[in-house]
Parts: C-alpha cells; sequence; structure tokens
C-alpha cells in the first residue's frame, strides 16, 4: 500500500493556497440521452435531476445562482474561494454563444477561483474546446466526463448510448489545449466483477489529470430502481465498496487527483445502499481501512 492518495482538498490546497469549495450551479440544459438525440430516458441510474440534485435552481440566474449556493456553505469556510461547478445533465450541450455567457458570467466574481463544467465524452467538440481555451487563460477549468466504466456491455446495459473511443478522444482534445480532465467511474454496476471495475480504474488512471469513484446510487423514480425492486442485482456492503475503494486507489498513479472515493445521494430518494447516507461515516471507515493496510504492509516489509 502506499502511504497516502492526493485529496482533491490537497490539490486545491497547493494550486490556491488555502480551503476551496464548489458551487453547484447549473446551465438549465439536457442530455442527447434525453431528448431524443441518443435516446428519450436518460442513463439507467440517472436522477429526474440529472445527477445535480444539489445544484440550485435554474430559474435563477447564474449570480443568483452563485449567492444562493455560496449561503449553504458559508458556515463550512472563512475563505473566499469557490469553484464554480456546473453540474446537472450535459454543461456542454449547447450552441456556443450560450455557454460563453453562462461560464463568463460564473467565472466573474473576484471569489470564482475556477471552472469545472460536467458533460458527457461525446458533447466536447472542436468550438467547444476552443472556448474552454480560452477561459482557462483567465482562471483554471477543468472538465469532468461521465465514462462510469470501459466495458461495452456494461456502457449498453446502464443505456450510456457513448462509445470508449469517443471518451479517449474528448480526454486527448482536452488535454491538448491545456484543460484538465476529471473522469466519473462508478463501482458497483450491476454485473461486473470486482476485476472488471478495477480495470475500469486502471485504464482511466492513464488518461485523466483526476477521477471521481462513485458507489452506484439505487435512486427512487429510475429504471435501475425497478430492476433493484425485480431482485435482479444487490448493491456494495460498506465492507465490500471499502476493499475495492482500497485497491483501486492502488492502481492509480500518485500524480492522479482523487476527486471523490463515495458519493451522497438526496437521501429523500436514497433506495439503496442506505448505508452510503452517513457520508462522514463511510468517509472515516474508507480512511481508516486504508490506514489499516498501509502499517500492515510497513509490518510485512520489516520481517
Amino acid at each position: 500500500m502506499r502511504r497516502h492518495y492526493y485529496s482533491l482538498n490537497e490539490y486545491y490546497k497547493r494550486k490556491f493556497n488555502k480551503k476551496v469549495y464548489k458551487l453547484s450551479i447549473s446551465g438549465g440544459m439536457t442530455c442527447p440521452n434525453r431528448d431524443g438525440t441518443l435516446d428519450t430516458r436518460g442513463c439507467i441510474f440517472c436522477s429526474m435531476g440529472g445527477s445535480g440534485e444539489f445544484a440550485s435552481s435554474s430559474a435563477l440566474s447564474i449570480p443568483e445562482q452563485l449567492n444562493t449556493a455560496i449561503e449553504k456553505v458559508m458556515n463550512k469556510t472563512n475563505d473566499n474561494a469557490f469553484i464554480a461547478y456546473f453540474q446537472p445533465f450535459t454543461n456542454t450541450y449547447a450552441e456556443p454563444d450560450y455557454l460563453r455567457k453562462i461560464y463568463y458570467e460564473a467565472i466573474k466574481p473576484d471569489y470564482i477561483v475556477g471552472l469545472s463544467i460536467a458533460t458527457r465524452p461525446d458533447c466536447i467538440n472542436e468550438e467547444i474546446i476552443e472556448l474552454l481555451a480560452v477561459i482557462n487563460r483567465i482562471k483554471p477549468v477543468s472538465v469532468e466526463l461521465g465514462l462510469q466504466t470501459i466495458h461495452e456491455k456494461s456502457a449498453e446495459y446502464i443505456r450510456r448510448c457513448c462509445t470508449l473511443d469517443k471518451y479517449d478522444n474528448a480526454v486527448t482534445m482536452l488535454r491538448k489545449a491545456g484543460i484538465d480532465v476529471v473522469t466519473h467511474v462508478i463501482i458497483g454496476l450491476p454485473y461486473e466483477t470486482v476485476d472488471m471495475m478495477l480495470e475500469s480504474v486502471r485504464y482511466v488512471g492513464q488518461r485523466t489529470d483526476g477521477i471521481k469513484l462513485q458507489l452506484l446510487h439505487v435512486i427512487k423514480n429510475t429504471d435501475l430502481a425497478d430492476e433493484y425492486y425485480q431482485g435482479k442485482f444487490e448493491t456494495l456492503s460498506l465492507e465490500g465498496y471499502t476493499d475495492i475503494i482500497c485497491r483501486a486507489i492502488e492502481l492509480l498513479p500518485p500524480e492522479v487527483v482523487i476527486h471523490r472515493i463515495t458519493g451522497d445521494g438526496d437521501k429523500r430518494s436514497l433506495i439503496a445502499p442506505l448505508w452510503s447516507a452517513d457520508k462522514k461515516r463511510v468517509l472515516n471507515y474508507i480512511n481508516k481501512e486504508f490506514d489499516r493496510r498501509n502499517i500492515l504492509q510497513g509490518n510485512n516489509c520489516k520481517k
């Protein structure tokens, strides 16, 4: 085991010399997996809110959303430094003029030190790259790509409607333009073995600047919830998930920033696994197990 993993908190402190929080906001976009371009049902696990339940309402202007989001976190920090995070749905899925408008509105305040954009790999093109590259010279930009898995059978099951080569393409374009890439990988997808999950992590680790390791959540009013109620799969236990996370971290190059080692969905809509609702307990459990394995490895090396 290595002694340490490169957390997002540490990365931000090195980059900005202070504690930084993300402000989740909405650009009011949809997704090609929902508007009929590729499908109308969305990914099998995706909530009605487009996996952005903590974002401010898109009915508000971008400045209003930022102010609303700041109010939610001001009791956690004395540092006036935030990342504007376009989170719900697909945040490059709009006309360039509209994207330019909302991105510039988001980075305008002095307290915004960077821009983070969650999107799909197949919604990255040269025109968007050019726009992001210009903004990246003003304030740092990172793009989060929803890959989830490298296995095509799993991708078909979750209705990703995006092939692995499109992810590789998007990563190549973004990194060539000097824009940081963060990749989402889901741990616990139905019918995937542990080895398959670790293969996805290993593959992504060789290509991305950062990674989000996300526990599979079963959320109300999703097709995944229907499959869960029919008994077609089981979710991971805390112990099982922790084992996979510790092994996944070992596969990642030390310079890859680990943005997330779990996730916390909206407790009102979470069906399973219910243990994941207590994020503080989960993080403590994972970190203690990581430390325990380090100690055991250290003892073995001394023998």
